[in-house]
């Protein structure tokens, strides 16, 4: 009986599912040391990339997260009219399906008895995997450009892959943890892919 109570206890332990913690940002900049010089001071304007939807209101909740970022970078906030540099955003956003797999756990329970004793024997299975599994898979992409010229001064790409289920996947925390994601350690190593968990 104390075997059965250690084996159950042992399994509840294991079937306890752990909290889950949100999957890192991978982030990659490009920029060169001349045109890093021209960003100093500027004001920027935010504004979707070519094809986007100005007026989604998906959209301007991750313009909203960049605006944000780059006037903790201490760029200005300037009107189209005034603007020396126009940051795009391209957000990419897709589902991605998970087959369901069979689980290698099998379930069995045994005894015995005899002239030299008793036993029973109990083995506990689980399928741990938790079924078929979506994922979101996110690029948030930034290119700084001169508004006059339309020369790309700064370039920075950060991508997530996130549980659907999980609440770091919805767009309204999605948004700003990739722009800070992006945006950390401005303007970063060019050519460097860091993951910022």
């Amino acid at each position: 009986m104390k075997r059965l109570l250690a084996a159950l206890a042992l399994s509840a332990l294991i079937v306890t599912p752990a909290l889950a913690k949100p999957a890192p940002v991978e982030v990659t900049r490009f920029h060169t040391t001349e045109t890093l010089a021209r960003l100093k001071g500027v004001a920027a304007m935010v504004e979707p990339a070519p094809d986007s939807d100005p007026k989604s209101l998906e959209d301007q909740t991750w313009l909203a997260a960049v605006q944000r970022e780059l006037s903790a970078q201490g760029f200005g906030i300037a009107t189209p009219g005034a603007t020396d540099v126009v940051a795009e955003v391209l957000v990419e956003r897709e589902v991605q399906k998970r087959e369901r797999t069979r689980s290698p756990v099998s379930v069995g329970v045994g005894g015995s008895t005899g002239s030299y004793g008793s036993g029973l024997g109990l083995g506990l299975g689980f399928n741990l995997g938790g079924g078929p599994k979506d994922f979101v898979v996110t690029r948030l992409s930034v290119r700084i450009r001169d508004k006059r010229t339309g020369e790309a001064l700064w370039e920075g790409r950060a991508d997530n892959r996130e549980s659907a289920k999980a609440k770091e996947a919805a767009i309204g925390e999605a948004a700003p943890r990739l722009a800070r994601a992006l945006f950390s350690g401005f303007p970063g190593t060019s050519g460097e892919t860091i993951t910022v968990k």
